[in-house]
């Protein structure tokens, strides 16, 4: 199969997969720090939280299928130097929260909502030391983007190959420790030197649990 079918057909399927209903909370859940589930469950029925949304970009580099990540600067707050999806808070001026994704997508790594095509929203997940709920999509282009980060906002983009991140190996969990000396073991998935944890991990937990006895196409 040659690489412009391959991606077809991974889209097609994603697309198809994503219609027949969504593996949700649970899947999100196989990823999250023990200590938060509860909180994590009953944030849902909030009515205060933030709204924010985030995207799962997908697009074609020769005969693999990515998806990118990005590493937040060191700051004063609560997700300082982690790594995140693209994406943000919803404003007043977005038509709707996937316009947030698209907007924030395009402010902080520049890939601009013409060249995306969203294929569908995956479960809302809430954030307990923010107090948001984020709303995941999934949106793809058809070819590499070219990404220009936001000096502020990004301090790295990372690209990651779909298939490294099916890999079950990826999957573990890592000893984060804190500025206050305390630590927490924490399921991530781990790259390298790269480690996503927390509310990434948990959409990313979602998004996989998509591709079970499905594909990645040969």
């Amino acid at each position: 199969m040659d690489h412009l079918k391959k991606w077809e057909k991974f889209t097609g399927l994603l697309a198809e997969r994503i219609n027949l209903g969504l593996p949700g909370i649970d899947a999100q859940l196989l990823m999250a720090p023990v200590h938060r589930i509860n909180d994590i469950r009953s944030g849902l029925l909030s009515n205060d939280s933030v709204k924010s949304s985030v995207l799962i970009l997908l697009y074609p580099e020769g005969e693999l299928i990515k998806t990118v990540v990005i590493l937040r600067p060191s700051y004063s707050g609560v997700h300082s130097g982690q790594i995140s999806l693209p994406g943000g808070k919803w404003e007043t001026a977005d038509f709707d929260i996937a316009t947030t994704a698209l907007r924030e997508t395009y402010e902080e790594i520049g890939v601009h909502p013409s060249e995306i095509r969203l294929l569908g929203q995956i479960s809302p997940l809430y954030i307990p030391p923010s107090n948001y709920i984020v709303f995941p999509f999934i949106g793809i282009a058809d070819k590499k983007p070219e990404f220009i980060k936001d000096p502020i906002e990004v301090a790295e983009i990372i690209e990651i190959d779909i298939a490294e991140l099916l890999n079950k190996d990826t999957c573990t969990s890592h000893i984060l420790t804190f500025k206050d000396g305390t630590s927490l073991d924490v399921p991530c998935y781990k790259f390298g030197d790269t480690v996503i944890w927390g509310a990434t991990a948990m959409i990313l937990s979602e998004f996989t649990a998509l591709f079970e006895n499905n594909f990645l196409p040969e």
